[in-house]
């Protein structure tokens, strides 16, 4: 019987044609990203709070102890850690695909050739040789074939593709852990708004409860100077239907608690259940705009970090789009038992083994690498431009939150004013209408806008506390 083999000459030299045909691209340039100002209008350039673990910047005892754990039972970061999880296969999938792979093997088939073919010839000729014994007769006229052994493939990574997807996938899992930092940072930031605003509704709600007492307390003495004869039945009206409207108030603000609370429970991992909390006189907070906040700190942003990362990745995918264009290296072996007889299968004589060796290149559509090298260059230039949003994100964000710490601050100050005035004007005007030198209606509008004007001065304070937190979210403390 006679066997022909190939060389690999024809696919040498079809190789080294379409690696004199194929033009590679340069990668997409990454445009000059945003020259972001290196220090923010009336701050000077210092440490800043972001470097502040949570752990020392917030601390009311309470709000900790939900911090830690939502850390432990929050739905989203333990998503986001099977994420990272995800990512890190990747990262082996690369790091395999440089390595030869290797198989055990079984395999047993046959297969009859025709009585009028070379092969079926050959087969039937070679049985009457006189060179061969009773062991090498080619059984007729099925031939057996029974192998069992290794086989391996390898693709020698010639020009970095390879390598260049490895990185690829190993900047993605920087990205994905920064993911998850950003989770972590926006979930600790989200807890303590949603804590202060219970805490804020609780004084609202002792605000609302303590004008409730005085309005009873009106209510109480207009009707005792209607039966003197000093005071009518509208002005008794007028009174007790301001009592109805706040007690009204004071089971809105009720639910609204319930709300929140059951708000925070769901960023806590856990079914609703009360809120162990303390009131707002006991809170205390970094003072930032004493420090300053230089733009530097913006680098410590999940997100931006993230982004970047993210810009690696598809820039060495990019790359490696552009790799796939070039020829590629791959050698095949096997090494086993071979044998047309069973029983013959494990002889020493029916070792076989064979390595192959030949560069490969695409030379006809190459539609599928066109299409993955478009795919990658779009990309790339999405993540440049999800990286500059990020910056400008970042800087938007901390810029808003300075303003509306240091505006609430002065506005904090006039509502102060405002409130101790009213307060006053209240105990005046229920002077004078106990001797008859004011009317209901006077202490109607005095009660009123005192309540109006607290509640207005708690809001004002949550929102100190608010724009302080989110300050420290933008700069991006909280995920150390």
């Amino acid at each position: 019987m006679k066997t022909y083999k190939i060389t690999n000459n024809f696919l040498l030299v079809g190789a080294l044609a379409c690696v004199a045909a194929c033009k590679l691209t340069q990668p997409v340039e990454q445009a000059a990203r945003i020259n972001a100002p290196q220090t923010f209008a009336g701050q000077t350039d210092s440490t800043g709070i972001a470097a502040i673990q949570w752990k020392t910047f917030f601390q009311d005892v309470n709000l900790i102890a939900l911090i830690d754990t939502a850390l432990q039972n929050n739905l989203d970061l333990r998503i986001a850690a099977q994420r990272i999880e995800m990512a890190r296969t990747n990262i082996l999938a690369a790091q395999g695909a440089m390595l030869p792979s290797v198989s055990a093997e079984v395999t047993g088939g046959g297969r009859k050739f025709g009585d009028y073919t070379m092969d079926g010839v050959g087969n039937y000729d070679t049985n009457f040789s006189e060179n061969i014994d009773a062991d090498r007769r080619l059984p007729a006229p099925f031939l057996p074939d029974y192998f069992v052994g290794l086989r391996s493939a390898w693709e020698i990574d010639i020009w970095g593709k390879l390598k260049t997807q490895k990185k690829a996938a190993y900047n993605r899992l920087l990205a994905t852990e920064k993911a998850r930092h950003a989770i972590i940072t926006g979930l600790i930031a989200e807890i303590a708004s949603a804590y202060y605003e219970l805490i804020a509704l609780d004084t609202e709600m002792a605000i609302i409860q303590k004008n409730i007492a005085l309005q009873r307390s009106a209510v109480e003495t207009i009707k005792i100077q209607k039966e003197g004869g000093r005071a009518n039945e509208l002005g008794v009206q007028q009174l007790s239907a301001q009592l109805i409207n706040t007690q009204s108030l004071e089971v809105e603000k009720q639910q609204q608690i319930i709300e929140s609370e059951n708000k925070l429970n769901l960023l806590l991992g856990r079914f609703p259940q009360p809120i162990v909390r303390n009131t707002i006189l006991e809170q205390t907070l970094p003072q930032p705009a004493q420090a300053g906040v230089p733009s530097s700190m913006l680098r410590r942003r999940p997100d931006i970090q993230q982004a970047q990362f993210d810009l690696l990745a598809t820039y060495s995918e990019q790359q490696a789009a552009q790799l796939a264009f070039l020829p590629s290296l791959n050698i095949t072996a096997f090494l086993g038992f071979n044998s047309f007889k069973s029983n013959l299968l494990l002889n020493p004589g029916s070792i076989a083994y064979n390595a192959i060796g030949g560069l490969a290149a695409p030379l006809l559509n190459r539609k599928a690498l066109k299409a993955g090298q478009k795919r990658t260059e779009a990309a790339s230039q999405e993540a440049l431009y999800t990286y500059n949003k990020a910056v400008l994100t970042g800087f938007q964000e901390v810029s808003t939150s300075l303003k509306k710490l240091e505006n609430n601050r002065k506005i904090n100050d006039f509502k102060t004013q405002e409130v101790e005035v009213l307060q006053q004007a209240v105990v005046t005007s229920k002077d004078l209408f106990a001797t008859g030198y004011a009317s209901y209606l006077e202490v109607i509008t005095a009660q009123r806008s005192v309540l109006e004007a607290e509640l207005s001065l708690t809001n004002v304070q949550k929102n100190q506390y608010l724009a302080l937190i989110e300050l420290y979210r933008s700069l991006g403390g909280g995920w150390e």
